[in-house]
């Protein structure tokens, strides 16, 4: 598990944006909850097209849903590799256990014939 200490300053920000935009969202939807709770005629008043305001409000909350995540994916900051890991090792581990899997297959198909 990592510690505060060991997190890059990438995912901070990337969380903190996170829960910024998340904030945003919360205080939209509980706009449209106690608007709904406390101001139902306000809710029943026709605004567009024949629509009323509940109707509108909620399917602004599902565009605003869609965009907040289009903003949070343009602005998230991509964490930089980790050049401690090195890639070359892990694709000779995996080449060698395919091969070894390989062999044992071959092995248990010759001891069938």
């Amino acid at each position: 598990m990592k510690t505060p200490e060991t997190i890059s300053p990438e995912r901070q920000y990337n969380t903190r944006l996170g829960l910024i935009l998340f904030v945003v969202y919360l205080l939209l939807y509980l706009g449209f909850v106690l608007g709904s709770a406390f101001l139902a005629d306000a809710m029943e008043t026709k605004v567009l097209f024949g629509l009323n305001l509940a109707i509108v409000y909620g399917f602004a909350l599902i565009k605003m849903a869609f965009i907040l995540s289009l903003i949070y994916g343009w602005m998230c900051r991509v964490e930089p590799v980790d050049s401690s890991s090195n890639t070359v090792e892990k694709k000779e581990t995996s080449q060698s256990s395919l091969e070894a899997v390989c062999e044992e297959n071959q092995v248990s198909k010759e001891g069938e014939q």
